[in-house]
């Protein structure tokens, strides 16, 4: 079992930004490819950006695309996600996942989502 604890949520201004983390408890966290994935009030979860195992490559939601930036320390067994000129739309509970392939098939882990509210 691999337990994900997100920080750096809160509250900030339209154009400002932030940076979200999440610690995972696993000692082979450079397995697992990382993600980090929104929830708007009354809307889906959507996928906002992943990193490869390795970190050698990344893929972003477009609405994102040249504002946000993630990454991954394994030495840390930490993932971040640097959220720059944030918008009202970006508002949302975000959430790290973490995913494998093990014996049984993919496995995936959440953590419990830290809020992010951009507003004036």
């Amino acid at each position: 079992q691999v337990q994900l604890v997100e920080s750096g949520g809160g509250l900030v201004q339209p154009g400002g930004s932030l940076r979200l983390s999440c610690a995972a408890s696993t000692a082979t966290f450079r397995s697992y490819a990382m993600s980090w994935y929104r929830q708007a009030p009354e809307k889906e979860r959507e996928l906002v950006a992943s990193i490869t195992s390795p970190g050698t490559m990344t893929n972003y939601a477009g609405s994102v695309k040249g504002r946000f930036t993630i990454s991954r320390d394994n030495a840390k067994n930490t993932t971040y996600l640097q959220m720059n000129s944030l918008k009202p739309e970006d508002t949302a509970l975000y959430y790290c996942n973490a995913r494998a392939l093990g014996s049984s098939g993919v496995v995936n882990y959440w953590g419990q989502g830290t809020q992010v509210t951009v507003s004036s």
